[in-house]
């Protein structure tokens, strides 16, 4: 069952069509029914599953609660771990199938998130960033800047997305407040690198 079930799961996660979805009814898998559900926009249905075995179940637990955001009607609390293992990965999930409204009706709710992990914004802000909405990242990256200023990352990314925008004045900045926390950061080395060799050229 295990090669059957590993390619039912990459079909839900990555090109999801009808057959994945009558293994996981077959074989009795819920929580990944409930996504499917869930990405297929019957979201009643998807809380049905999820409710079911969300008391043994710390995913299914998770998504009821990002379910209630969805429908605002928050009941309930995350814990931090569910909000530090799989926040990043649904939002990445629902914008893989191009669920906007969803993600936007989640990250309404990242202040009130930042309450239970102080790192939400961070998190929220760096699922932008992978999927080229630097706009939005960059308002959640400056957001989690306010509380993990010494975080390097959060320092890289922005620098990245200055780069990107051909800012390379701010880019070169938000670098040198990265290797200023971590010297020996490869990335924004070889960032800082490519921005001195195009000030070179200009």
């Amino acid at each position: 069952m295990s090669e059957n079930y590993e390619a039912a799961k990459e079909k839900l996660l990555t090109n999801m069509d009808e057959t994945c979805q009558q293994f996981f009814v077959k074989n009795g898998c819920i929580l990944e029914n409930a996504y499917y559900e869930l990405l297929s926009d019957n979201i009643q249905k998807a809380k049905n599953l999820f409710t079911a075995i969300k008391d043994s179940d710390i995913r299914a637990h998770w998504a009821a609660f990002m379910i209630s955001l969805i429908e605002g009607d928050v009941r309930e609390y995350p814990t931090y771990f569910e909000l530090r293992n799989f926040l990043e990965i649904d939002l990445n999930i629902l914008l893989n199938y191009f669920k906007g409204d969803y993600v936007e009706k989640i990250v309404r709710y990242a202040d009130f998130m930042f309450t239970i992990n102080p790192e939400v914004h961070k998190f929220i802000g760096r699922v932008f960033y992978n999927n080229a909405y630097n706009d939005q990242a960059m308002f959640f990256l400056d957001r989690a800047k306010s509380y993990f200023y010494h975080d390097p990352e959060l320092h890289y990314l922005l620098a990245f997305i200055y780069y990107n925008r051909n800012e390379y004045k701010n880019a070169e900045k938000s670098l040198e407040n990265c290797l200023c926390i971590l010297p020996e950061y490869f990335p924004a080395l070889n960032l800082l690198k490519k921005i001195k060799q195009k000030n070179e050229k200009t």
